[in-house]
């Protein structure tokens, strides 16, 4: 397999593996501290309403259902989160997958917030950053949390896709 294969591959997996780790600490928190879970058929019905041209909604939530809006929108969640690998290998190296460092990882994942903060949430009527939110600084730092353990998850799934690098070298 050629290199370049080799680091989409393991970029598409370290996305998936990622993704799944800010799943997994999301459920931790759900029942450790009952921190809501958030809701990606929100996300499937932005995309649903997409093709109508409807692209920003005064209350996404106040929009009417769209059909497999659930499905789109985990299906997007975790597209995204490959992309989101796609970009951090392509801006730091496919190198770094062979030898992954913990701060590129951490801060894309912090930094990929800005994604949620300026475009979806703006998009779905919560105003910039959850500013429209009955708790906007609870909004924030639950999406911040979340990214951040994108982040960590990154770095984490990196380094087993490292290990397997290796032992198939």
């Amino acid at each position: 397999m050629s290199t370049e294969a080799t680091f989409f591959l393991g970029a598409v997996a370290v996305g998936l593996g990622a993704t799944l780790f800010m799943d997994v600490w999301a459920l931790l928190l759900k029942r450790a501290f009952n921190i809501p879970l958030s809701n990606y058929c929100m996300v499937g019905r932005w995309l649903r309403y997409m093709p109508e041209g409807t692209f920003v909604h005064a209350s996404i939530a106040a929009a009417s259902q769209k059909r497999s809006e659930c499905a789109v929108g985990w299906i997007a969640h975790y597209v995204i989160g490959i992309v989101y690998a796609l970009v951090l290998v392509a801006l730091v190296s496919g190198s770094w997958l062979a030898r992954p460092t913990v701060l590129p990882a951490m801060l894309f994942g912090i930094g990929s917030v800005l994604v949620p903060y300026l475009i979806m949430q703006p998009s779905f009527g919560l105003g910039i950053a959850a500013s429209r939110t009955p708790q906007p600084t609870q909004a924030r730092l639950r999406s911040l949390m979340a990214h951040t353990s994108f982040g960590l998850g990154l770095y984490v799934c990196a380094v087993g896709v490292s290990y397997v690098l290796r032992v198939h070298a």
